[in-house]
């Protein structure tokens, strides 16, 4: 048996490239640009802000009062925005140093340790926002004893709490998003 031979036809060849060009004109080796919300992004530096200005909004809502150490969930309120601010701060200054001298954040081992410490503060500031929620509403609707307590304040340092942590979800989100990118 007699294999078939391929007829042969002309293909054009493609245009050549510059040396150190890509197809589309880019240099080689330049990365796409970061994702807005991703650390090192103003989105990112936006989205870190508002973490840090309502995380301290409900701790000063709660420290206003004289009787939040009397209930737990409070106390554990007060901790876990300290812990959210100064790790939001933090990240903030981060993200102003990268915008500043104009580096991306891209790196895989500093992508892991703000998605976990983005996964950790979320968790305590979602908990303890919970948690405060239910005390709020026990004294309150429950129990009817906002007269003797600050339930405006505890109810105002728990919707910050929320705030919160609804400005780090993104955050966290983006984070983990850039992590698993590069796996």
């Amino acid at each position: 048996m007699r294999p078939s031979r391929p007829a042969v036809h002309p293909v054009e060849a493609p245009p050549q490239q510059a040396q150190g060009e890509n197809v589309d004109g880019a240099p080689v080796g330049v990365r796409m640009k970061d994702t807005q919300g991703g650390p090192g992004t103003p989105g990112g530096l936006g989205l870190r802000l508002v973490q840090v200005f309502f995380a301290a909004a409900s701790l000063a809502a709660m420290a206003s009062t004289n009787d939040f150490p009397s209930v737990t969930a409070f106390c554990y309120l007060v901790a876990a925005v300290i812990l959210q601010c100064l790790w939001s701060l933090s990240l903030a200054i981060v993200d102003i140093y990268a915008l500043l001298v104009k580096r991306s954040l891209r790196n895989l081992r500093a992508a892991c340790i703000f998605s976990i410490g983005d996964l950790i503060t979320g968790t305590l500031t979602l908990g303890a926002a919970c948690a405060s929620a239910g005390i709020t509403v026990l004294i309150g609707n429950d129990l009817e004893m906002c007269a003797g307590n600050h339930c405006a304040s505890f109810m105002t340092a728990t919707a910050m709490a929320f705030i919160s942590w609804f400005a780090l979800a993104p955050s966290c989100v983006l984070n983990f998003w850039s992590v698993a990118s590069r796996l």
